[in-house]
């Protein structure tokens, strides 16, 4: 059986819209280029039909993965989410020691990790040892620059 994804409800919305969106949307769109592309002729040398067919051969592929993924998850409802300790789908705030700087994460399943946007998966280094600690509580982060020591100064409601 395949491992059941996490994601917060906002996560999995996302993900239903762009499903949504590639089904009802881009299946027509491109079905109407392969047609268009189909009536110019000869289809042996028509790169606008290749390309076409390579587009929807990608967007069948993520309406598989979508489906995969959604078929198989655990939603965590940020609402539900206790605040006295770190937990996947809340925000927390921590005080890196060394650089004396305050940084801000979202600890998400491992689908929704974006670092650009602070998102890191509960999977990682980071997410993994601030997993259960509470305000006040000082975390060792093991990772490929050396350790990295964070003091936890708030836990958030997600955003």
């Amino acid at each position: 059986m395949a491992e059941k994804k996490i994601l917060t409800y906002t996560g999995m919305k996302k993900l239903e819209d762009e499903l949504f969106d590639l089904k009802v949307v881009q299946r027509k769109e491109i079905a109407q280029k392969i047609k268009e592309a189909r009536e110019q002729g000869d289809l042996s040398e028509n790169a606008e039909y290749d390309a076409a067919k390579d587009e929807q051969r990608d967007i069948e592929a993520r309406i598989e993965e979508l489906e995969k993924l959604l078929k198989n998850v655990e939603v965590v409802d940020e609402d539900d989410i206790n605040l006295d300790q770190i937990n996947i789908g809340c925000r927390v705030k921590v005080h890196d020691i060394e650089f004396d700087e305050e940084m801000e994460f979202s600890i998400v399943g491992s689908t929704e990790a974006n670092s650009l946007q602070g998102k890191i998966s509960n999977e990682s280094p980071v997410g993994k040892a601030l997993l259960g600690k509470k305000v006040g509580d000082e975390v060792q982060v093991e990772t490929q620059a050396g350790t990295i020591t964070y003091q936890v100064l708030e836990i958030l409601k997600a955003e």
